[in-house]
This record gives structure tokens, sequence and C-alpha cells, in this order.
């Protein structure tokens, strides 16, 4: 008898977003994972801060602000899971054109909304990512207040 070889067609992106999904993350969750679309560093930032999160993620915040008011740009470098940068990313969408003090009424709840879900062990990486842009704008602040 002969063995029968089965091959799947299927790509890395695909399996990733099954086993996210299978994990409990949403959609748009899984979007901001696998598009990382604010994942890197800002050349001449106003201002880079670095929050190191409970479970051992770190993340590092770089802001562009825009006269001293609007912030025009943010990326984040991230050493952490799923949970973490897809946060970190929906908050980026959250505050981009954003007023430096409407910026910092973002809260948990606001990412986990635009997240839509995922998974309760994750949560932690909501406040992480929320943090550590709060601490970059507040230490902006700070400075331009000396």
């Amino acid at each position: 008898m002969k063995e029968k070889t089965v091959t799947l067609n299927t790509s890395s992106s695909d399996a990733e977003r099954k086993m996210l999904s299978d994990a409990g993350y949403a959609d748009p969750a899984i979007k901001y994972y696998l598009e990382k679309k604010y994942m890197g560093h800002i050349e001449n930032a106003d201002q880079i801060s670095e929050k190191i999160g409970s479970c051992g993620d770190t993340m590092k915040v770089y802001l562009k602000i825009d006269d001293n008011t609007i912030i025009e740009d943010v990326r984040y470098e991230i050493t952490g899971c799923a949970g973490a940068i897809s946060a970190a990313m929906a908050a980026v969408d959250l505050v981009k054109g954003k007023t430096l003090d409407e910026a910092l009424l973002i809260n948990d709840g606001h990412v986990f909304k635009a997240l839509e879900n995922i998974p309760e062990k994750k949560h932690h990486c909501i406040q992480l990512a929320v943090k550590t842009l709060h601490k970059g704008i507040e230490e902006f602040k700070t400075r331009q207040t000396v």
C-alpha cells in the first residue's frame, strides 16, 4: 500500500491568524498584530520613553509632536507577545492627530474596544501599551515646562 502525501497550501500568516483566533483574539486585534504598521522608531523623535510590564514585555514609545501640542506620529519598539503588539498598534490609531491632553484621556477600555477582544490573560498588555504612551506624553510635557 502506497502512502498518500497531502500538501497544505497555507501561508504562514493564515496559520498565524488561525492560531490567534483560536486563542481568543478578535479580527481587529489579529490585523493589528500581523500588520504591525506602527512598529519601529522615529528619527528625531520629540520624546522616547520606555516601560517594562509585569510580565517582562518591554515597550519603547517614540513620539513626534507638532507645535508641542498635536501628536503627529507614534511608533513602538516592542519585545513582547501578540497581545502587547496589537494593543500598542491600536493605541496609536486612537491618539494620532489628537492633542496631548486628549491622548492622556485614552484608557484601557478604549484600546480594548478597538481590539474587540484579546484573551483575558493578555489584558495587562493593554495596560502596558496605555501606560507607556501616557509616560511618554507626561515626560514630554514635563520637559516643555522646565
